[in-house]
């Protein structure tokens, strides 16, 4: 197994001084997320919360759309209209006799078993905020994380109603009015459209309505990807727990996994079977290879290639059951073979300071191509061909290293920083 070259987190213990400085009411014990229902958002909130050493100190709250029928179509619209016209279907079907219930129960069953909505509290701005101000004498400040476009509007009123009380940190752009935040925590690849080369593809009617609109300011902290879980502590547990498993697999290991398509970066079976060709002609330079598929996988992708790979004594398709290998892999591989669509996958394995090869980055486009060049330029990532020799990837550490990408940690020190800029410190 290559060896993890990940940092470790530039956050420690705070000494006796800095404790009385910040006094009683500056202490931060207690953390509130606010998810969207999907893991992607959920595990940059907590895993900016690990890194800030608040790990087992949070609640975790969602902001929930309806789901099933008709609403798949009406995610566009903000939070608190799609619930109202929600239930206004609703009661039109009811007294019309139409049985929605009967209709919209395939997809239900679903979103609440993989995603554990129904033991998640819904996310209410006045009920946090005034558990803000009231315990904030006792407690000290609450510090709200956020992830996703639909937690906008709720984070950014919890800290409206507790001014004083409140510290707000945002993950992913808001787009429009960074003042609602004290922190926003994006990618670099969030203003490409500021860029000369995103200018260009922008009609000049429409530019007023491309956000951001200008470079980010004092409430912006840049990362070059996601933030994530996966630090050097959950690698190093992760090495442990899935070492029966993994450890003794014949070398090198081999890890490929595969996102969705989205609108900037789309594929089908086509992708699927380019990238039997090319794992067909690597095979032989590997020891094994694992295939792990993502809850956006197309069934038409995971078919093709289970069809193709399930027999072959060489290589491991993980089939959704039993627990998740994905750390475990993180942990252990030798190298990863990963579609260009995710970018959390990415930041993930750029991470460990191993060989990365990106399949399909030539699909990608706005500003999700700039974040594929991003890692190119750092050298964290390179094409996957089909020619390469997989066994010598796991020494060639001196052509191919580069710096591993350290996002979470870095911006849980920003996060301090601002913190203590306000007479704040975490009890950590």
């Amino acid at each position: 197994m290559r060896p993890i070259r990940l940092p470790e987190p530039p956050i420690g213990r705070r000494s006796a001084a800095e404790v009385f400085e910040a006094g009683i009411y500056g202490i931060i014990k207690r953390v509130v997320v606010i998810g969207n229902g999907f893991s992607g958002a959920e595990n940059q909130c907590i895993g900016l919360v690990r890194a800030l050493g608040l790990s087992g100190c949070h609640t975790l709250y969602r902001v929930t759309r309806p789901r099933g029928g008709i609403n798949k179509w009406l995610h566009w619209l903000p939070v608190s209209l799609h619930k109202k016209l929600d239930y206004v279907i609703r009661q039109i079907c009811i007294y019309s006799g139409v049985q929605v219930e009967a209709r919209w129960s395939k997809v239900v069953p679903f979103a609440v078993e993989k995603t554990g909505l129904s033991s998640v509290i819904e996310a209410d701005a006045k009920q946090i905020a005034m558990m803000a101000r009231d315990t904030f004498e006792k407690e000290g400040p609450l510090l709200v994380i956020a992830s996703g476009r639909d937690t906008i509007s709720v984070a950014s009123s919890i800290k409206r109603l507790a001014t004083e009380n409140v510290f707000l940190v945002q993950i992913q752009h808001p787009r429009s009015w960074l003042n609602r935040f004290d922190l926003v925590i994006t990618p670099q690849h969030d203003y490409y459209p500021l860029t000369p080369h995103g200018q260009r593809q922008i009609p000049w009617f429409l530019r007023r309505w491309i956000t951001p609109r200008r470079p980010p300011d004092r409430h912006v902290v840049l990362t070059v990807g996601a933030l994530h879980l996966a630090d050097s502590a959950a690698l190093r547990s992760a090495a442990s727990v899935w070492h029966d498993e993994l450890a003794l697999l014949a070398r090198p290991l081999l890890v490929v996994n595969i996102g969705g398509p989205t609108s900037s970066c789309q594929y089908g079976a086509d992708l699927a079977k380019q990238l039997i060709a090319m794992l067909q002609n690597v095979l032989w330079s590997c020891g094994r290879v694992r295939i792990s598929f993502s809850r956006r996988t197309p069934e038409k992708v995971s078919k093709i290639l289970l069809k193709e790979f399930s027999s072959n004594p060489k290589v491991y398709i993980w089939d959704g059951e039993g627990p998740n290998p994905h750390m475990g892999h993180l942990a252990w591989a030798d190298a990863f073979v990963i579609t260009a669509d995710s970018v959390s996958m990415l930041s993930e394995a750029c991470t460990t300071g191993k060989p990365v090869y990106v399949i399909g980055a030539e699909r990608c486009t706005w500003k999700f191509a700039d974040f594929q060049k991003s890692l190119r330029e750092r050298g964290a990532v390179r094409p996957f061909t089909g020619k390469e020799d997989v066994s010598f990837s796991m020494y060639i550490s001196e052509s191919w290293s580069y710096t591993p990408l350290n996002d979470t940690a870095e911006a849980a020190s920003q996060v301090m920083k601002a913190l203590a800029a306000r007479g704040w410190t975490i009890d950590a």
